[in-house]
């Protein structure tokens, strides 16, 4: 990997790495102080590589930097408490502001990532701030992402991580996992972060790339880290995971040797990875336990359905049913437009016109772009101009293309 190309790497794989480690260690008190720590690493790594070359490893180079820098600031923390302030200096403070060791091992890394999830989704504050903060803090997350993944803009989403960060002091939460039913309230926050990184992965809206793997990888990390923990080893947790692998298993096929986007219905099946499917497998049977139906059990299971090479009535029928579950557990317009494609599969484009011309979703490039293909060899004219109502509303290059081939394919 080029040097340009490894350091923003290695900020979305370790920023956040660092930033839980540090957070745990110093408090919510001292978070911005964490955030400036790690920040500085990286701004110290983009000042020093250029220069003297990249290290041999860097990983091991910005912990070694995090670490310095998190003890210069507990040094100099405890000058001013034990030397300026000495009368506010107790037995208790003063023990932590010598303990200069910061502990950044794959444990350590990994048990405050999990006791940070919890900590941020902390009932005190507003749902959507405890995604947002998840993924500003432990997915490393820009601003501009956050406020996509929201529909808002960049000003809402630094007011609610404002307001977050000051709830989070107010209330002292501790960084630490939580009680048995605390964790159960808290958990569909915490899913629903991991889905959120795991989508911006799979279909990037805000870099134009088709596909990101890292934060795809790093979502079914967090996951896993659920699943191997006996407190947070749920139903729900092991259906998300199953759903990552088995959309996990399709990367491979999903972009070609030019790095354009392949639509499932042309992918080189030889080339999903069957490890993963497996996997999928072995997770999804492993959430079928408890009383509960999350929307990740039924999604997990239509994305196993898409891991079945035949193409058949059976499939499609099986796929229509699961959406149809799905949309009366938690309805949102996609589901709707994947429902409606399922429909298409099993009992032909006629139906599926008239249920996907009901959705109405002007603003959505999917729907034309799904009534472009439902009309298809029905009426090409038709199919022609929602293709290039399809074109004028996609977001990314890739979504282009993709149209772009659609509505070269009819001439």
């Amino acid at each position: 990997m080029q040097q340009q190309e490894l350091i923003p790497h290695l900020f979305r794989t370790e920023y956040r790495k660092i930033i839980a480690v540090l957070c745990k260690r110093f408090g919510f008190d001292e978070i911005e102080t964490a955030e400036d720590i790690a920040s500085d690493t990286f701004m110290t790594a983009a000042q020093i590589w250029p220069l003297q070359g990249i290290p041999q490893n860097p990983i091991a180079w910005l912990y070694a930097v995090a670490k310095n820098k998190a003890k210069n600031f507990l040094q100099r923390q405890a000058t001013f408490h034990n030397k300026v302030v000495p009368d506010t200096a107790t037995t208790e403070n003063a023990s932590t502001v010598t303990d200069y060791e910061i502990d950044l091992s794959p444990k350590n890394i990994n048990d405050s990532q999990l006791q940070m999830m919890f900590a941020i989704c902390h009932p005190a504050i507003a749902p959507e701030s405890q995604i947002g903060l998840s993924l500003r803090i432990l997915c490393g997350f820009g601003i501009e992402e956050i406020a996509d993944a929201f529909l808002t803009n960049k000003e809402t989403i630094n007011k609610r991580l404002y307001r977050a960060k000051e709830k989070l002091r107010e209330e002292n939460i501790p960084i630490a996992l939580p009680d048995r039913a605390a964790i159960d309230e808290r958990l569909a926050t915490v899913l629903a972060t991991i889905y959120l990184l795991f989508n911006e992965g799979y279909y990037s809206i805000t870099n134009n790339k088709t596909l990101r793997k890292e934060l795809c990888f790093e979502a079914m990390r967090l996951c896993y880290m659920l699943v191997e923990n006996k407190f947070t080893n749920k139903p729900a947790a092991n259906a998300l995971l199953s759903l990552m692998c088995f959309h996990a298993s399709r990367f491979e096929a999903r972009i070609n040797k030019n790095g354009d986007l392949v639509l499932y219905e042309e992918q080189d099946t030889s080339l999903w990875d069957a490890d993963l499917i497996s996997k999928g497998g072995y997770f999804l049977n492993c959430s079928a336990s408890g009383n509960q139906l999350s929307r990740y059990h039924l999604e997990a299971a239509i994305a196993y359905w898409n891991t079945r090479k035949d193409d058949t009535h059976e499939k499609w029928e099986a796929i229509l049913q699961l959406y149809n579950q799905l949309l009366q557990i938690e309805y949102s317009p996609i589901a709707a437009l994947n429902r409606t494609y399922a429909l298409s599969k099993a009992n032909g484009k006629q139906e599926a016109i008239i249920e996907a011309e009901k959705l109405n979703l002007s603003g959505n490039h999917f729907y034309f772009t799904l009534l472009g293909e439902l009309y298809t060899g029905i009426d090409n004219g038709k199919a022609r101009l929602h293709f290039e109502k399809a074109l004028t509303l996609a977001k990314t290059i890739t979504d282009k293309q993709v149209i772009q081939k659609k509505i070269e394919r009819l001439s």
